[in-house]
């Protein structure tokens, strides 16, 4: 049996990785800004769930939040950094507001998250952190600008992380996950207030998407817990069979840009 801290485990990813933790017979703190919305996990696997209200980007919150589940759960195994959104629009369409508070919880958050977690992790000589990255978070495309920067973030950081904190037990994963049927882009995601110079770009963008439909998130579930299950944990992982053939092209393109002559 396993314990997990999951961040926005109301819905999403979340939701569906906590199920299917509990589902098995791990307990799990469920963590969410309202923890109304955990109410379905709670009437459904009771004292299994812990659940927590948590704002990530709160720092000392953070701190209180793990802290807690470590204290009731007895230890923590998994610790899942998913909570975050979209922003959707153009890189100079974006207010410092905007800017600032998606990287405030796409990055800052698991950050806060991250450290909070690693004292009691090493203590444990042991645990899992699974880093909720995204295709976005090694491809860039237009109308994403400030979602790549706080996904590229959280990839740089979490790369550095392992080199640190493998030698001391503790695993860390980057889950990246292709276009899945959660609401990223619906009722979570924020955008800009569209400046028309740019709309023949993002109707490219929408045409290019157009007839792609997400993946169901729970067709993810068998390969997080193989994923945490394994012995030895990759530092990356994809979800679904979209990214591959993006990132391919992409890293042959990168490599042929680097061996061209110099300028």
């Amino acid at each position: 049996m396993k314990t997990w801290f999951i961040t926005g485990a109301s819905r999403g990813f979340g939701a569906v990785w906590a199920a299917a933790a509990l589902a098995r017979g791990d307990r799990v703190a469920a963590t969410a800004r309202d923890p109304q919305t955990l109410k379905p996990l709670v009437d459904a696997y009771g004292d299994s769930v812990l659940p927590l209200a948590l704002d990530v980007t709160d720092r000392t919150a953070a701190f209180a939040a793990v802290e807690h589940a470590a204290t009731r759960l007895g230890r923590l195994d998994v610790v899942v950094n998913n909570a975050g959104y979209g922003l959707f629009g153009m890189v100079e369409e974006a207010t410092e507001e905007q800017a600032r508070a998606q990287l405030e919880t796409n990055f800052f958050g698991a950050l806060w998250v991250t450290q909070a977690a690693l004292p009691i992790l090493r203590a444990q000589h042991g645990g899992h952190l699974l880093q909720v990255s995204s295709i976005g978070g090694v491809a860039a495309f237009p109308t994403l600008g400030l979602y790549h920067a706080s996904k590229w973030a959280l990839e740089g950081m979490s790369d550095a992380l392992a080199q640190e904190v493998g030698p001391l037990g503790v695993r860390v994963t980057l889950v990246e996950p292709g276009p899945y049927g959660t609401d990223w882009a619906g009722a979570s995601a924020v955008r800009t207030t569209p400046i028309e110079a740019y709309e023949p770009i993002r109707e490219a963008r929408r045409s290019g998407a157009s007839g792609r439909a997400g993946a169901d998130p729970a067709s993810t579930a068998a390969a997080v817990l193989r994923l945490v299950d394994a012995p030895e944990p990759p530092l990356r992982l994809f979800l679904g069979d979209y990214p591959y053939p993006i990132i391919e092209r992409l890293y042959r393109e990168r490599l042929a840009t680097w061996r061209s002559p110099k300028i």
